[in-house]
């Protein structure tokens, strides 16, 4: 993503894309539904580092643009953030800080807190194969019961065997968490979760019998979705990012 605007004096050019790529999927998060006021984060890496952007606690997504997020290390110090000093939100730090101190493969982590999403963190059953969007995520979903409001460290070690190698979680009674390697796979991933959890609500809520694919059909699907990803192809990210910047280009700033 070409970032358009020079960075801040002292700032590296792979940060300030990083910036501009992380402003861009709030943006694109809350087009889609998924952002819950000032609350909920999506955290990046900065490449070649340890350090992470995250959104100052006080902002909504639609607010978010480059210069204003907040960058920290592993164990929650500030390292910069914008003049009006909001402060990162201390439950955001121990969820992200979980999966980026445990994998680093991921670059990209997202949470949120949407109605469906939380729905069916509430079911027993959890998400189960009954559409294309939930196949990809069979076997391939880990699940953290509910400790409460994320305010001690001490469950970061949870959170981290809970997801494993997977690259999505359910966080029971709470809500949803995707990750990836990048901005573009972490939010297809988290997009289609959500599509999931809202057809498995509307199917139940229909009241019909709910019909599960075969679990070997399941298998197969999951790993030709693995295979043949959108998250892998940029065109799908591209599309998302010539409309932002039509619609709303101040999120570069």
């Amino acid at each position: 993503m070409n970032a358009n605007i020079e960075p801040p004096t002292g700032m590296t050019q792979g940060e300030w894309r990083a910036r501009v790529e992380l402003a861009a999927c709030y943006r694109v998060m809350a087009r889609y539904g998924m952002s819950d006021l000032i609350f909920n984060h999506i955290s990046l890496r900065v490449p070649g580092t340890e350090h992470v952007l995250i959104n100052a606690y006080g902002y909504l997504y639609t607010e978010i643009t480059a210069s204003n997020l907040c960058k920290i290390d592993l164990d929650g110090r500030i390292l910069f953030e914008p003049d009006v000093g909001f402060g990162v939100n201390l439950a955001g730090y121990i969820i992200h800080s979980a999966i980026h101190q445990a994998r680093e493969d991921v670059q990209c982590v997202i949470h949120t807190h949407t109605r469906a999403g939380m729905a069916v963190a509430a079911m027993d059953c959890g998400l189960l194969p009954l559409n294309q969007f939930s196949m990809r995520f069979y076997n391939r979903l880990g699940y953290h019961d509910y400790e409460g409001p994320a305010s001690e460290t001490e469950e970061r070690e949870r959170l981290a065997r809970d997801i494993g190698t997977h690259n999505a979680l359910i966080l029971r009674n709470h809500g949803l968490l995707a990750c990836g390697g990048s901005v573009a796979e972490a939010f297809y991933r988290m997009y289609s979760l959500e599509n999931a959890c809202k057809v498995q609500v509307d199917a139940m809520t229909a009241g019909a019998k709910l019909r599960q694919a075969d679990p070997e059909v399941c298998e197969q699907s999951a790993r030709t979705v693995e295979g043949n990803s959108p998250v892998r192809d940029p065109k799908l990210w591209a599309a998302l990012i010539r409309q932002l910047d039509t619609e709303s280009p101040d999120y570069r700033s």
